[in-house]
C-alpha cells in the first residue's frame, strides 16, 4: 500500500489555512485596467462536483501549477474555501472527468487602493466576457472601486464560473448584455 503525504492548504498566513472566501464581482468596462495589470496567467478550470451549495474544481495554470478547490456555502459573498496544490498530471487526469466544459481564461492582477483585483478575460465560448473580483478580509470591507469596473454581479449566478462550465449561462451572451 502506497502512503501519500497530506496536501498543504494554500493560505494567506503560515498559521491559518484560508477557510473563508469573501469576494465581490463586477463587470469590467473598457480597457483602462490593463495599464496597471501584471502580465497575466492562463487558467484552465473545470468542475468535478457541482451542487447548489458546494463545488469541487480543478485549475491548471500556465506556469505548470495545479490546484484543487472545495467551496461550500449558499451565499455568493461568503463561502468556505479549501484549496490545495496538486500534481499537474493528476490535475490533467481530473479534467477528463469534468462535468460540463473546461473554462479557459487569462487572469490578471491589478492593484488598486490597497486591494488586489483579479480580472478574468474569458476565451473560447465565453470570449468577450471580462469580470473583476476583489477578495475582502470582512463582509464589512468597502473597497474603493476602480473607474474601470461596471455593474456589480456578486450573487448573480449566471456570472459564476460554475454556471458557465455547466452550460447554464452563456458568457458570450452575458458580455453582450453588460
Amino acid at each position: 500500500m502506497q502512503v501519500f503525504p497530506s496536501p498543504k492548504p494554500i493560505s494567506n498566513s503560515e498559521s491559518e489555512p484560508m477557510a473563508k472566501e469573501i469576494e465581490r464581482k463586477f463587470l469590467v468596462s473598457g480597457q483602462r485596467w490593463r495599464t496597471f495589470a501584471d502580465e497575466g496567467i492562463a487558467i484552465r478550470q473545470a468542475y468535478i462536483v457541482a451542487q447548489d451549495d458546494r463545488s469541487l474544481r480543478v485549475r491548471i495554470y500556465g506556469n505548470g501549477q495545479a490546484r484543487i478547490t472545495l467551496k461550500v456555502g449558499h451565499t455568493a459573498l461568503v463561502r468556505d474555501e479549501y484549496e490545495f496544490e496538486i500534481d499537474r498530471d493528476e490535475a490533467e487526469d481530473m479534467l477528463r472527468h469534468a462535468i460540463g466544459n473546461v473554462i479557459r481564461k487569462v487572469r490578471y492582477k491589478v492593484p488598486h487602493e490597497g486591494h488586489i483585483w483579479e480580472v478574468d478575460v474569458y476565451e473560447g465560448a465565453h470570449r468577450g466576457l471580462v469580470i473583476a473580483e476583489v477578495e475582502l478580509a470582512s463582509i464589512h470591507d468597502e473597497p474603493e472601486l476602480p473607474n474601470w469596473v461596471g455593474r456589480e454581479v456578486t450573487g448573480e449566478s449566471q456570472y459564476s464560473n460554475q454556471s458557465m462550465a455547466l452550460g447554464i449561462s452563456d458568457g458570450a451572451r452575458l458580455h453582450q448584455l453588460a
